[in-house]
């Protein structure tokens, strides 16, 4: 009886997936939108150039978007969903924070160590279903929970166009190095439209007076200056891209 409960109740939640997401997903971007964005958003930003997925979650953390292009690495999907679960997850009206800002602040010794370990992914969300979805209008992690928190560029929050302060959820992309995940993310989210956030750690040229949350590369001797650094270790010289938010 137990085992049939369990069936019927995945049944439904199956069924239900793609409706859920429709209902909770008001003011962000469509699956479509985000695939189209994330093709243009893709080459010279550092990295390998390679396919990636990107993902779209709500305020409350339930999927709304899932999209790939080419033959991404499969282990970036699930990925991509951490990230876009953690900038929201970790952002709020008074502070935007993008999961490259959280690098070195989960080093022992920062000021968010052992976050890493906390919210873990859901594999029950990131697993199911028929895997020939996945990146498609019917991926199975639509209108449910991933949770999941990732700590290398690639997630920044969505914030309300019309305050810069409302969280409406997060995105997140994977599929190339962090660096350049996060350049990708940077120039999608823009893309798609969202160009505000209320303030940010980074204070560097270029960004508006309150901050933004874009990359910061400022780790000598395995010390960021300002706390939020993140680790130049990818190919190439890694390359901050110019602020496209205001606050």
């Amino acid at each position: 009886m137990k085992t049939m409960r369990i069936a019927m109740l995945a049944a439904a939640v199956t069924a239900a997936g793609p409706s859920l997401a429709d209902e909770g997903c008001g003011g962000l971007p469509s699956q479509s939108q985000l695939e189209a964005a994330l093709n243009a958003a893709i080459g010279s930003n550092g990295g390998l150039n390679f396919p990636m997925w990107g993902t779209i979650v709500n305020r409350q953390g339930e999927v709304c978007a899932v999209a790939k292009t080419g033959d991404a690495w499969p282990g970036s999907r699930v990925i991509s969903a951490q990230k876009a679960n953690t900038a929201n997850a970790f952002s709020n009206s008074n502070l935007a924070l993008s999961t490259a800002n959280l690098f070195s602040a989960v080093q022992p010794g920062g000021s968010l160590y052992g976050l890493q370990h906390s919210n873990p992914v859901d594999p029950r969300v990131a697993y199911r279903g028929n895997a020939k979805a996945y990146g498609t209008e019917r991926d199975p992690m639509n209108g449910l929970k991933i949770g999941g928190v990732n700590v290398f560029g690639g997630g920044l929050a969505l914030y309300s166009q019309a305050d810069g302060k409302t969280v409406l959820g997060g995105l997140g992309v994977s599929g190339d190095t962090s660096c350049a995940d996060h350049n990708i993310a940077w120039r999608l989210r823009a893309a798609l439209g969202f160009t505000r956030v209320p303030s940010g750690v980074n204070t560097g040229s270029g960004a508006p007076s309150k901050g933004d949350d874009n990359i910061i590369y400022d780790i000598t001797n395995g010390v960021s200056a300002s706390g939020f650094g993140h680790s130049q270790g990818c190919p190439g010289t890694p390359t901050v891209p110019a602020s496209n938010v205001t606050n």
